[in-house]
């Protein structure tokens, strides 16, 4: 290599080490952010129905939104050339959102998110039953090993299973096919605009649900729902500007510190200290989760 070869080099490392410092950083204030968007919900299911803390989420989110997408895709991010691909993913962010925090009000927040983990597994099968991606015998193996980690976890059959750890495990099935539904989405479309029609699909659609199961609102419960729509949208924001700075496989593990937060606001809000079961299956999902994403990471370099 030539020295101007050489300082080239240096200087494109140079540059991707703050640009990926960056993108985990926003991961984990994302992460962060999501946490204590889930802590909110969970406080709010003693009193209200899933779908009217989803709808007045969106209904609260919707404006930020909007402001969110105008200032980084400009009114173009407005624009929707298939806006059916967006109510159906709209339909299944509602359920989605409907299972987890119904989930959330039966189980302990960590148990509840290390379950959301096993969404990298459905995706990887999914991809490969529905989708036809080839996906060798390394990453069956690590989704045969997430699938593990998950029956220790929920532990079927045994005197501790809840019927309520399958809400957050079809959580993150739902949560699977509304990731691979992007390619549903046109391709001219900014990733500000699947944002955008997302919070705004999912504010009708749980409108119109929460109709059957409104139940008038506490002055005193009114900045719940604010946490619960600021911290969502910004964790959510933050979590896709570290996708766009950063490669997949460098940020996406940091994911997975959703389950320090999870430990520790569900101690300190109702003194929730998950079994040991809980982080030992945990651990087998994430080892399964990162295997995944690095395999991916390679398959597409």
């Amino acid at each position: 290599m030539t020295r101007a070869g050489a300082r080239q080099a240096a200087a494109a490392q140079a540059a991707a080490r703050p640009s990926a410092a960056r993108g985990i950083a926003l991961m984990c204030i994302g992460v962060a952010c999501l946490s204590v968007n889930d802590a909110f919900g969970k406080t709010l299911t003693a009193d209200y129905s899933a779908v009217q803390i989803l709808f007045l989420r969106n209904l609260i989110a919707l404006p930020i939104a909007v402001v969110i997408a105008l200032g980084l895709g400009g009114r173009a991010a407005l624009r929707s050339h298939r806006p059916g691909a967006h109510l159906v993913r709209g339909l299944l962010w509602v359920v989605a959102a409907y299972l987890f925090f119904t989930g959330l009000r039966h189980l302990g927040l960590a148990e509840a998110t290390v379950l959301i983990f096993a969404a990298p597994v459905f995706i990887t099968a999914l991809s490969a039953l529905f989708l036809g991606e080839e996906v060798g015998w390394k990453r069956w193996s690590a989704v045969l090993v997430g699938f593990l980690g998950v029956l220790i976890v929920v532990r079927p059959g045994s005197a501790t299973f809840q019927p309520a750890s399958l809400y957050p495990l079809a959580t993150a099935f739902v949560y699977a096919v509304l990731m691979i539904s992007a390619r549903w989405v046109d391709p001219r479309e900014s990733v500000w605009t699947m944002m955008l029609y997302l919070v705004g699909m999912g504010a009708v659609l749980s409108g119109i649900a929460s109709l059957f199961v409104w139940q008038p609102v506490a002055p005193g419960d009114l900045w719940l729902f604010a946490g619960v729509a600021v911290f969502g949208t910004a964790g959510m924001t933050m979590m896709t500007q570290a996708f766009r700075l950063s490669e997949a496989v460098v940020v996406a593990p940091f994911d997975y510190t959703a389950l320090i937060w999870a430990t520790l606001l569900g101690w300190l809000i109702w003194r929730e200290v998950p079994d040991g079961f809980t982080y030992a299956g945990a651990a087998v999902i994430i080892a399964s989760g990162i295997f995944i994403v690095w395999r991916e990471a390679r398959a597409g370099g």
